[in-house]
């Protein structure tokens, strides 16, 4: 395929960060460093355009990504480091070399195989020593226990059935039970508690739930119900330290049947 409308506007885009980067006040201060915080502000910004379905946000936060991409190349070449030239001949490279089943001889009978193989030729080819290293340290806690269970995995080192994490998971609970029963030791109590979410990510990942997307429409759900009761006791002349449970619990189960 040409692609030749892509590259067109890609190469546009190229030449506007050019021109941002010599011209723009704004743009000629920005180092590697004062992008990091505004680049994770945009992937958030995707993150929510997608769990809302919403297709033309995504187009736009998918835009304002490449823009951070393509400014990050700009800086790399200015010290004479790398450019977006190499940027994408690193990861072509990567892509081909870790799917072997696409540009060389290798068969998969599914995608579990592809995620097992990916793991195998960073160790084995790439010269990476731990599964554990391409997941960043700065990750958020629920993604990043997911993201190491998925890498374990992918070594083999993984529970067989679903079963198996579950009673793990009961087992967990009744730790934490004892632990708060016997006295809520602190340091101890939140050991456990951590224990018993890291074993509901893996469970989670046994039933082919993502846990982080499915905490994330939870609260989602939580604050609609919630500024509902808020929306609903204002209406009333009500403030909610006013109202007992069981009269906020009126409003909260009509939220409940709110259809979104």
């Amino acid at each position: 395929m040409p692609y030749e409308l892509e590259k067109n506007a890609f190469g546009e885009l190229l030449e506007i960060m050019d021109q941002l980067r010599a011209g723009c006040p704004w743009d000629k201060e920005q180092t590697l460093q004062s992008l990091r915080h505004l680049t994770i502000e945009e992937t958030y910004e995707l993150s929510d355009a997608i769990l809302s379905d919403d297709l033309d946000g995504i187009k736009n936060e998918l835009g304002d990504l490449m823009l951070h991409l393509v400014f990050y190349a700009k800086i790399g070449s200015e010290k004479n480091s790398f450019g977006i030239t190499e940027v994408l001949n690193g990861i072509n490279k990567k892509l081909t070399q870790r799917h072997p089943h696409i540009f060389s001889d290798v068969i998969v009978k599914d995608a579990s195989e592809v995620k097992d193989n990916w793991e195998r030729i960073k160790l084995d080819v790439e010269g990476i020593r731990s599964v554990l290293s391409g997941v960043p340290n700065s990750l958020p806690p629920l993604v990043k226990a997911y993201r190491m269970q998925e890498k374990a995995k992918g070594v083999g080192f993984d529970w067989e059935k679903p079963e198996q994490v579950w009673d793990k998971v009961l087992e967990e609970l009744q730790e934490l039970k004892t632990e708060v029963d016997n006295g809520n030791t602190p340091g101890r109590t939140e050991e456990e508690m951590g224990d018993l979410l890291f074993s509901l990510v893996n469970y989670a990942r046994f039933i082919n739930v993502n846990p982080e997307d499915a905490l994330e429409k939870t609260n989602r759900k939580f604050r609609q119900r919630f500024m509902y009761l808020e929306e609903k006791a204002r209406e009333a002349g009500r403030s909610l330290h006013e109202m007992s449970l069981s009269e906020m619990d009126v409003f909260w189960n009509e939220a409940k049947n709110i259809k979104k």
